[in-house]
């Protein structure tokens, strides 16, 4: 993998747990249903006689912690976590693009449990009808038949993100590719407080401080605003 981003996501999902995310209960909830279940227990599956959801699509405003909830549940379930964003996908010369997602998920396969986590996925597979050039045209099939191929692959699951699902080719969304879809809100006041106490954890606050009230006058604000107003 092109430096290394493995190593760089593992360093990161190291000192990241459910416990790191606030306001997101719900969604977590859904999440660990759909990607533990098949890592941990492939079984229950095979004994129901149907296949384990491969794709799952997180789709949000940008800082809601679409990256932070893959990088905890790689952490919390022991898988390999492999993180690919578009631009380091997309190369100039002729079919090196798709040579680089088939490495990827191919050394997930071998070293399965795995996620693979495809940030900004729109800007990998985008619409294929407004998209002029021929590269990300054959990035898109080619991610297509990986995930049509996973069906034969135990232990590996593909979690992608992006703020602009509009934008994705609708032939990703369909049942057997990434038909489980999880729309990430922006946080309420009970999400902003626990939010605020997350990032404030370990910080010697004044008596003064008043996570409620913080919480109660920073409507829209999502997970990195928050984090960047504790800072």
């Amino acid at each position: 993998v092109i430096g290394n981003p493995q190593q760089a996501a593992e360093s990161a999902s190291r000192s990241t747990s459910y416990e790191d995310i606030g306001g997101l209960r719900p969604q977590l909830q859904r999440i660990r249903e759909m990607i533990e279940l098949p890592l941990r227990y492939p079984e229950v599956f095979e004994q129901l006689g149907i296949d384990a959801p491969k794709g799952v699509l997180l789709h949000g405003p940008p800082g809601c912690g679409k990256t932070l909830i893959a990088r905890a549940i790689a952490h919390e379930t022991e898988a390999n976590f492999y993180s690919i964003s578009g631009p380091e996908i997309i190369h100039k010369f002729y079919g090196e693009s798709e040579a680089h997602l088939r490495k990827i998920f191919e050394e997930a396969a071998r070293k399965g449990p795995s996620i693979i986590f495809l940030d900004e996925i729109d800007a990998i597979a985008p619409r294929r009808e407004n998209t002029v050039g021929e590269v990300e045209k054959r990035v898109v099939a080619q991610l297509l038949a990986l995930m049509d191929g996973l069906a034969k692959r135990q232990q590996l699951i593909v979690i992608a993100a992006t703020n602009l699902p509009n934008l994705l080719d609708p032939a990703l969304l369909r049942p057997g590719r990434f038909d489980r879809e999880i729309a990430i809100p922006i946080p309420d006041r009970i999400g902003r407080e626990e939010i605020l106490s997350v990032h404030s954890r370990g910080m010697p606050l004044s008596a003064d401080v008043d996570m409620r009230h913080l919480a109660a006058i920073t409507h829209g604000f999502v997970g990195a605003d928050l984090e960047a107003l504790c800072r």
